[in-house]
């Protein structure tokens, strides 16, 4: 009994040393989940991927990515909202998730500035105004005028109903006046094919999707829907200089954790991520993905997502526009 009541308290004394030791290890001392809400292969994807071996490194510990792809980016941006705010279970979303999934469905599991704590936006993605060589319209403003004189004639091919290229399409329509139809496809692929085939008059997709069509002299590309001109392609103007001044619809990416995440960590995970996004490796390579690389502080990011989310809401709710 003496023996084994002087080893109790030396294993417990040992057990309680050990686990204050590691409550009191810096941060991060051990890998860190990045899950992205899509599948393996797509653009969010692809840019995690990109920026995760610099960040990692900056970090000193493993990036674990995950995809957990439904819903539109909800499912897995939902596991990360109900993950332990740790800072070792991330969300890297794009803004479909963040800032447009909450207002299309009231019932969803998560509400991002309530439920997730924003660290940092990771790029901006413009996308290209490209049309069927049937379509006689050369510029924006004749595009317009065109679907103007032809009310419900012309239409839009997209991935799918409330992706970004259709927000962009919907948002051309409110400003210009236009009716320009929307026809959604399932995926970015079928409706590329559509466009090439004449099944659609136009779409608003990545560059990089439509670049080889344009060179080979199969579409049109007539303007960007971003704040800036693609670095990929500097003579095309954006819609805003084409006579609609105040255009501006990107995709966007970001990271964030769950919201109670503590504020050193955010700090901490904010400094080495917008590191390496300003590393001329990862800057290069997001860049030759047509997406510009955008690091933010915590706040401007929150500030981002709070104000595209009511750009958006106008959008969803004046076209009273539902997901699929």
């Amino acid at each position: 009994m003496t023996r084994s009541f002087l080893i109790f308290p030396a294993a417990l004394l040992a057990t309680l040393t050990a686990t204050a030791a590691h409550a009191q290890a810096p941060y991060p001392n051990r890998p860190i989940r990045v899950v992205v809400p899509f599948a393996a292969g797509g653009p969010t994807d692809a840019a995690t991927r990109i920026v995760g071996p610099r960040f990692s490194e900056y970090l000193g510990q493993p990036i674990v990515i995950e995809n957990r792809g439904g819903a539109g980016g909800a499912t897995g941006t939902e596991l990360v909202a109900k993950a332990a705010p740790d800072g070792y279970t991330l969300v890297h979303g794009s803004s479909g998730g963040m800032a447009v999934s909450p207002t299309m469905n009231p019932r969803l599991g998560y509400n991002t500035l309530r439920d997730l704590a924003p660290i940092s936006q990771t790029v901006n993605v413009s996308y290209i105004v490209t049309l069927h060589p049937s379509v006689p319209s050369k510029s924006m403003k004749e595009l317009i005028a065109l679907a103007k004189a032809r009310p419900g004639k012309l239409d839009y091919g997209t991935g799918g109903a409330g992706t970004g290229p259709h927000l962009a399409g919907e948002l051309l329509n409110m400003m210009s006046g236009a009716k320009i139809v929307h026809v959604p496809y399932k995926g970015t692929g079928p409706a590329l094919t559509a466009l090439l085939s004449g099944e659609v008059d136009l779409t608003f997709d990545n560059l990089l999707i439509v670049l080889p069509h344009v060179k080979a002299g199969r579409v049109r590309p007539i303007a960007a829907t971003g704040d800036t001109r693609s670095k990929l392609m500097p003579e095309l103007p954006t819609i805003a200089e084409s006579g609609f001044p105040g255009f501006s619809a990107s995709g966007w990416y970001g990271l964030l954790a769950p919201v109670a995440t503590p504020k050193e960590i955010v700090a901490k995970l904010n400094a080495d991520f917008t590191r390496a996004l300003r590393s001329p490796d990862v800057s290069d390579r997001l860049n030759s993905m047509a997406a510009e690389p955008a690091p933010t502080t915590p706040e401007q990011f929150a500030a981002f997502i709070r104000s595209e989310t009511e750009k958006w809401a106008k959008v969803v709710r004046a076209t009273n526009m539902k997901a699929e």
